[in-house]
């Protein structure tokens, strides 16, 4: 009977296979994302990712695949890019304030329009 059941989903990543994960991109970032003449051919990022893939998983919960991996390492970007962004906003001169209870709550990226007086 458990062959009928849906495939469960993995367990959350923990601090420590996120922190060796980041550690690993960041050493061999420059093969895994450098674009021009010189980058390395798809075969070699796919060993690299087999290397990090080695690493991860002894201090993993349960088993990665590359896959997991790299999914993993985008969401982390993509959040990092989400503080940076919220935190320039903070910065800048005050914008016209969105209302709470607006339907779309994201906010442009590029800088608000200066308002004629």
């Amino acid at each position: 009977m458990a062959e009928d059941s849906p495939k469960r989903r993995k367990a959350n990543f923990n601090e420590a296979e996120t922190e060796v994960l980041i550690e690993q991109v960041l050493k061999h970032e420059q093969l895994l994302f450098a674009a021009g003449p010189g980058r390395a051919s798809s075969g070699q990022k796919r060993k690299v990712w087999e290397l990090i893939r080695h690493k991860v998983n002894p201090v993993a919960a349960c088993p990665r695949d590359v896959e997991d991996l790299k999914k993993r390492w985008r969401d982390l970007k993509r959040r990092d890019r989400g503080k940076l962004r919220r935190a320039s906003q903070g910065c800048g001169p005050p914008g016209p304030a969105a209302p709470e209870d607006a339907p779309h709550p994201r906010r442009s990226l590029l800088p608000a329009q200066a308002m004629p007086i």
